[in-house]
């Protein structure tokens, strides 16, 4: 994956959250991942990419940073389901906004999203990862990028 791409996501990332004032969210340098098992955190909403490019785009947070997320919004329902949403908004935003910037060949599916590590996510075998770590409030979540050209 072309630097320019990983920069795409970087921004989206970064406005996502800029949204929310406050602390601003630091990214911290991208690094790859052989494509075995990714790490995740507490919830985690991927993103099936297809169309022009083949891949998956996930987001994956600890409880801590949804919940201070939650509280950006002035939403006071910390139940689970709505922890399960918002990583699948979070990881819904990434992608649609990445497909405003790749174009209408970038098809996207809804989000499938889960609490704690799934037996697996299954990532293109002949495809690294790039993981973009992240922190707001102190509390660390990451973005996955797999996409193949």
């Amino acid at each position: 994956m072309k630097e320019q791409k990983l920069q795409i996501f970087l921004n989206i990332i970064s406005n996502y959250f800029d949204q929310f004032g406050g602390e601003e969210l630091v990214a911290d340098t991208p690094y790859l991942l052989e494509n075995k098992q990714p790490k995740v955190h507490d919830y985690t909403g991927v993103i099936g990419i297809s169309g022009g490019q083949k891949g998956v785009v996930y987001f994956s947070a600890t409880h801590k940073l949804l919940s201070s997320l939650l509280d950006s919004m002035g939403e006071t329902d910390k139940s689970d389901d709505n922890y399960i949403d918002l990583a699948g908004e979070v990881a819904n935003t990434i992608a649609g906004n990445a497909r405003t910037e790749f174009g209408s060949e970038f098809h996207i599916s809804v989000p499938f999203v889960f609490k704690g590590a799934p037996k697996s996510i299954v990532l293109p075998n002949d495809e690294r990862s790039f993981i973009i770590p992240i922190t707001w409030h102190s509390q660390v979540g990451e973005i996955v990028v797999c996409l193949q050209d």
